[in-house]
């Protein structure tokens, strides 16, 4: 199997972390840093980003940095972010829309984009998001003769929307020999392009394990062997998913094995 972490995260401490996992791969900054195993070299995204507007946003999350208790300015290689998890919870919400309008003000002839997540907001390089990362790692397999037959996506971010909307139409592609099993699944139940969700990351925690539990290598790749009671959502309708929850058995979807 390829696992890979997703992560706006700066990469020396998505390093750090997961030191003891030599065969996990990683993608820091959203995708702008990429890497395949502990063993290979940190890849850049494919193209040389322009960061000169970095000297346009510090000084307007300076500001107000100054004007909000608890905030902070997190500076990685390729972005630049804002964080008020700490400030009063009514007033850091209101400056970080108001920072977030004032930065697509300042920044619309700049190759840069402005995204508010939890409790921050990002100024990253355009054309940098989580879903390249999954297209990239999929069509990855495709071409090295090794396509996907099951493709699980769990995130708790806007940011992962990319990647929920990315595996998608990934998988569709007419050079698959067969459409994988897919499983994009936000964590807390919220409007998401994903169909299902987990309530937290407890929950993540152990539907992973029961997913390990599942694979013996000894057998051949097959998909899961464990329950998911939970409800559809309508393709066409942009809603809150419906609950994925552990037990024993197959696989199912409504009413429906899969």
């Amino acid at each position: 199997n390829i696992v890979f972490i997703v992560s706006g995260r700066a990469r020396d401490s998505l390093s750090e972390w997961f030191t003891s996992c030599k065969r996990l791969g990683l993608a820091a900054e959203h995708g702008y840093f990429l890497r395949w195993n502990s063993d290979s070299e940190w890849e850049t995204s494919h193209f040389s980003a322009d960061l000169d507007w970095k000297q346009i946003v510090v000084p307007v999350m300076q500001s107000y940095t100054e004007a909000t208790d608890g905030s902070n300015i997190e500076i990685k290689e390729s972005a630049l972010v804002w964080h008020h998890q700490d400030a009063d919870p009514d007033f850091g919400s209101c400056q970080a829309k108001e920072l977030l309008d004032h930065l697509e003000s300042v920044l619309a002839n700049e190759p840069a984009l402005v995204k508010r997540g939890q409790h921050i907001v990002e100024v990253k390089p355009q054309g940098v998001t989580k879903g390249l990362v999954a297209e990239k790692v999929l069509s990855n397999m495709v071409n090295g003769g090794n396509p996907p037959d099951f493709v699980m996506c769990i995130g708790d971010d806007r940011s992962d929307e990319d990647m929920f909307e990315s595996i998608l139409s990934t998988v569709s592609c007419p050079s698959l020999p067969a459409a994988p099993d897919i499983f994009a699944c936000t964590v807390g139940r919220k409007p998401s392009k994903a169909k299902y969700f987990l309530d937290d990351p407890s929950d993540v925690v152990r539907m992973l394990q029961g997913l390990a539990a599942s694979s013996i290598p000894t057998k051949p790749r097959h998909l899961a062997q464990f329950q998911c009671n939970f409800a559809v959502v309508e393709p066409d309708s942009f809603l809150a998913p419906e609950p994925v929850c552990m037990a024993s058995g197959k696989l199912r979807c409504g009413s429906r094995t899969v």
